[in-house]
């Protein structure tokens, strides 16, 4: 295997710094987002006890993600499920991604779903 690119070797950097700052508890856990080109992947993690209390992703929906229409239904589902647990508040964790496009785009419409970011 060769060495890792430098844009891979600069994104777990930024993730890294990111994850330093950005912690979940139980009042307001963190809501970690992943995007591949294809999917985007989204959870409300509670970092003390390290349980996941909601997800969704657009492959557990069976759309695309890989588009800012898929990234809006994948958040506003997750809202929705995050809502049913009783979780009202979170913490926002890009994961070293740029917030912009699928990103913004998944926090804007949980953000409209009641979900407090």
């Amino acid at each position: 295997m060769g060495k890792k690119s430098l844009k891979v070797v600069k994104l777990e950097r930024r993730r890294l710094r990111v994850r330093k700052k950005v912690t979940g508890t139980a009042e307001w856990p963190r809501l970690s987002v992943r995007r591949s080109l294809k999917h985007i992947y989204a959870q409300v993690i509670d970092d003390a006890t390290g349980r996941t209390l909601a997800s969704a992703s657009s492959v557990a929906m069976k759309i695309g993600g890989g588009n800012v229409d898929g990234a809006k239904q994948v958040g506003k589902q997750l809202a929705e499920s995050a809502l049913a647990s009783k979780v009202a508040g979170v913490r926002f964790d890009r994961n070293g991604r740029l917030y912009h496009g699928r990103v913004k785009a998944l926090a804007d419409a949980a953000r409209e779903a009641g979900l407090k970011l």
